[in-house]
């Protein structure tokens, strides 16, 4: 389960408090044990068990990876939670932004729209806000936890006009600096401050104006005002009241790192129903920095962790071999290719901005669209330590590329002549269906879950490589994987750390009763096994764990 740095720093306090709670506790019942050993060790036991279980953030499973239900619908996300995610180990979801949005028209509906706030209402094309409680519950009932995408940097296009076109009805007036339903006014906005002659960020290496300015045309409101962070505050305390575990800042690197601070402590701890008394919300923030930028990931580490963006993009151009890179290269993977530190990072190969070409990496960062290789990036970001992951889901559209863009990039959800979302159906294999490609259904990446999930507190060990695009390497005891990226086949007994057996591939198949669906491997007493892989394999890598163990 995904725990914010504060969260723990408090949970430790508590825990060192809560010890001499238990010391006092331990002294008031020694007299009345004092004539019986047993009974004094085995309260001994029980009290001391009792005050350690307390503070284990979830002391039976460790979840480690969250999903991006990409503008699924609320029934939709509590069904899945419910029939998939809970059982396959998924530690929670991040949505869309749940609040009142512009309605689009032109282009239809764009996915883009639910990122042009009108108010705070809980009212969307997801559903309203009865539909949202109801999902946040069922799924926190089975354990898996909803992070929100929060848009708290700006609201519409200033460009947009004025009327009732909200997805909840509310009026608003973009040129005016009108948002009644929240509410704002022109005094909000940092119009004022931006110094651009456009009111636009024109130099992105002025972080004054990053900051300061409109990001392509949405009015940007003015968080150093306490007005306003009261106003942001209030929405997304609202939320967590009704459950939800944390949040997704989008567009973070637009506003101050001691705005979002002050933001962060006005938020309530989580609703009690669900975690336990104390517990801070998990804050993860959109900071797109990929080396050059004026704003920097670090300047926010102190709020949260921070995507980590040159993740997906520099992964991406290692398993395409662009620029004489190979495999045998990770070796070091992590903070020595200038990645930020692990504990602080958001890692994903995409997100739903860079896989439609916009956003950071380019033409490097991997996607359904090359399911071959995305595999086996989401393979080797599951089986690796660094980070905490984020799994994309996503949804087809008709890819159009002219001039190296894909015009149609803008194509919204799968939706009915309405303009409302369609359901995610379920096909008989577990695959989805009207239009939803549902990378986390695919077993590969579904079992790569539970495989993280196995090895979760274990380093890297037993690393191999050819010196070239066969590598692999085992999580000390728990688990290996073996990949082969390059043109030959691979054909090696390697040692793997793991205890004998035989163990399921959890790529070409999984452990089912007592037998493996694919491919067997067998671990000798040495630790050794022998691992065949065809360069020509639709999934060209192995893995197996200790829980897929026969």
């Amino acid at each position: 389960m995904l725990l914010h740095d504060q969260a723990r720093e408090h949970a430790l306090g508590r825990l060192g408090s809560s010890f001499h709670e238990c010391k006092r506790l331990l002294r008031w019942m020694s007299p009345l044990a004092k004539g019986n050993l047993r009974c004094l060790l085995l309260l001994l036991l029980t009290v001391l068990g009792l005050c350690w279980t307390r503070y284990k953030l979830n002391p039976t499973v460790k979840k480690t990876s969250i999903v991006h239900l990409f503008e699924w619908r609320w029934n939709d996300v509590a069904l899945e939670c419910e029939r998939y995610l809970a059982p396959n180990g998924f530690a929670g979801v991040q949505v869309s932004p749940p609040n009142e949005n512009l309605v689009i028209m032109s282009p239809w509906r764009p996915w883009w729209e639910r990122y042009q706030p009108i108010s705070y209402k809980i009212c969307s094309r997801s559903g309203n806000e009865n539909e949202f409680r109801d999902m946040v519950t069922r799924c926190n009932n089975v354990g898996v936890r909803i992070y929100v995408d929060a848009v708290i940097n700006h609201m519409c296009s200033s460009g947009a006009g004025s009327g009732y076109r909200g997805t909840c009805g509310s009026y608003f007036s973009a040129g005016d600096r009108d948002f009644p339903a929240v509410p704002y006014s022109n005094f909000d906005f940092n119009d004022r401050i931006c110094e651009t002659a456009s009111g636009d960020i024109e130099n992105y290496s002025d972080p004054v104006q990053v900051r300061n300015c409109r990001l392509l045309g949405l009015v940007d409101l003015t968080q150093r005002k306490d007005g306003v962070r009261s106003k942001i505050a209030d929405y997304m305390n609202h939320l967590i009241d009704t459950g939800v575990a944390g949040f997704r800042i989008d567009a973070t690197k637009h506003i101050w790192p001691e705005d979002i601070n002050a933001i962060i402590s006005k938020l309530n701890n989580l609703n009690t129903q669900w975690f336990s008394r104390g517990s801070r919300p998990f804050i993860y923030q959109e900071v797109i920095d990929m080396g050059g930028e004026a704003v920097r990931n670090k300047e926010y580490f102190r709020n949260g962790r921070v995507t980590e963006f040159r993740y997906g993009a520099q992964l991406g151009t290692v398993l395409r071999k662009w620029n004489g890179e190979k495999m045998a290269n990770l070796k070091n993977w992590g903070e020595n290719w200038n990645l930020m530190p692990s504990d602080k990072a958001i890692v994903f190969v995409d997100n739903h901005d860079n896989q439609r070409g916009h956003g950071a990496g380019g033409a490097s960062i991997l996607t359904f669209w090359n399911p071959r290789l995305y595999k086996m990036a989401v393979g080797f970001m599951l089986a690796h330590p660094y980070g905490s992951t984020r799994i994309m889901s996503s949804y087809k559209w008709p890819k159009h590329i002219q001039n190296g863009t894909d015009i149609n990039n803008w194509v919204g959800p799968p939706s009915y002549s309405d303009g409302s979302i369609k359901h995610v159906s379920i096909n008989p294999n577990g695959t989805c269906g009207n239009g939803w490609v549902c990378e986390h259904r695919w077993h590969q990446i579904r079992n790569m879950v539970i495989f993280r999930n196995a090895v979760h507190d274990k380093p890297i060990a037993w690393w191999w490589d050819n010196s070239n695009n066969q590598v692999a390497f085992g999580r000390d005891g728990k688990g290996f994987i073996v990949f082969n990226n390059d043109d030959r086949n691979l054909s090696e007994m390697l040692s793997t750390g793991l205890p004998a057996g035989i163990y399921c591939d959890v790529i070409t198949g999984q452990k089912e009763g007592n037998q493996c669906t694919g491919i067997q491997i067998h671990v000798a007493a040495n630790g050794i096994a022998n691992f065949h892989i065809s360069s020509q394999a639709k999934e060209p890598f192995i893995a197996i764990h200790v829980e897929a163990k026969l």
